[in-house]
């Protein structure tokens, strides 16, 4: 007799796409388990910044997903049982010359179509939201829906308020099917979890976990770095970044890039982010990559110049060729379901894909069109690498 399931579906991860799967999964009323090889949010969640941002999001299907969880996180910074630090602090992007302004003024006014609110700051204005921001800008952004959450809190809280089992220290060896191909669940290091139901929500592991399963998602690495100063006064105000953070989001190239975006916490540390390379999981310090984050910071905050770094830490995004996550059933391995590959965004996106995720397990209708995010889509034709 085939084995009885004990549970609706197994999420493998625990940083915060998994945590927020197992969230609404559960309040959609499913009997639901989390493991992971490591702690709550050992992951890429764990050397985030906490960004929940529309302003880097040009229109299309991953704006439209991180509108959904704007709404989605400020429900849950008044629904969860403890702090996340939530802070709707809005984001400013900054214009060094006029053809940049020229450029962002085009991309804000395509966002506004789509529900972002974006206003036009003029140069002068400027310091009026930031007063140690550097005088010779020629305008800028600003965009009050982008906010932050502390994220290893949140995953933690929303794997808290789901009740559901959490198996940490706990590595996948092998996702079970049945004869006919089926999921029947996983085996880890101590145990077999029985369900009909798998979601892959490994991150920059999540080819791994894929090809476990009998699949394929071309997830890769793309590491990045983040400088974090000593305590001060709250000096930054916003979420700034310069205007080529925006490129820098969209791009496929391997080599380095680097774009400052500066934020004070309430803690008082400044985080300095970001870079990007896809150097595989190669975890070695990139001198270079925090020698420019360093100069670009201080071009955007001068008073950053005098200001000492405590620390530097570096994590992996897990990048797909086409920047958009996988998100839904997987068609060829029946009962497989995937939450990966949001990349930098991944917090940002983490309630909408929970929901996503919640609709698909259940068969209810989802909240946006899950069409563009579908595990098997051709990846062939971005950045020449096929799926």
């Amino acid at each position: 007799m085939p084995k009885r399931h004990s549970l609706d579906a197994v999420i493998i991860g625990a940083g915060v796409v998994g945590a927020a799967c197992a969230y609404y999964a559960a309040r959609s009323g499913l009997s639901v388990a989390v493991v992971d090889r490591g702690p709550v949010a050992g992951g890429t969640t764990g050397a985030g910044e906490g960004n929940l941002l529309v302003s880097d999001k040009g229109t299309g299907p991953e704006l439209d997903l991180a509108l959904l969880s704007t709404r989605l996180w400020r429900e849950l910074s008044d629904a969860l049982p403890a702090d996340i630090e939530y802070e709707p602090k809005g984001g400013l992007v900054v214009a060094h010359d006029e053809p940049t302004l020229k450029a962002l003024r085009v991309f804000a006014d395509a966002q506004r179509t789509a529900g972002v609110r974006a206003d036009e700051i003029a140069a002068a204005d400027l310091t009026t939201l930031e007063p140690h921001l550097a005088p010779d800008q020629a305008g800028g952004f600003h965009y009050p829906q982008d906010a932050q959450v502390q994220p290893a809190k949140a995953a933690a809280r929303l794997l808290e308020a789901s009740g559901v089992p959490v198996h940490l220290g706990e590595e996948v060896t092998d996702v079970l099917r049945t004869p006919a191909g089926h999921v029947a669940g996983v085996r880890t290091t101590r145990r077999e979890l029985l369900a009909p139901a798998v979601v892959n929500a490994a991150g920059t592991w999540g080819g791994d976990v894929a090809r476990l399963a009998g699949s394929t998602l071309p997830v890769l690495p793309r590491r990045g770095f983040v400088l974090v100063t000593e305590p001060l006064p709250r000096m930054v105000h916003h979420k700034v970044y310069a205007a080529d953070y925006v490129a820098d989001v969209a791009s496929g190239s391997a080599a380095l890039q680097s774009s400052a975006v500066v934020e004070g916490t309430p803690s008082g540390p400044v985080l300095i982010g970001a870079t990007r390379e896809r150097v595989g999981f190669d975890r070695s310090l990139s001198t270079e990559a925090l020698r420019r984050l360093a100069g670009q910071a201080a071009a955007l905050f001068p008073f950053l110049a005098d200001v000492e770094v405590i620390r530097a830490y570096h994590g992996f995004r897990p990048y797909l060729p086409d920047h958009l996550p996988a998100i839904g059933a997987d068609p060829r391995v029946p009962g497989l379901h995937h939450a990966c590959g949001h990349e930098g965004a991944g917090i940002g996106l983490a309630p909408a894909t929970g929901a996503l995720i919640a609709a698909t397990l259940t068969g209810s209708a989802p909240p946006l069109d899950p069409a563009p995010f579908s595990p098997a889509r051709d990846f062939a034709d971005h950045d020449g690498e096929a799926a």
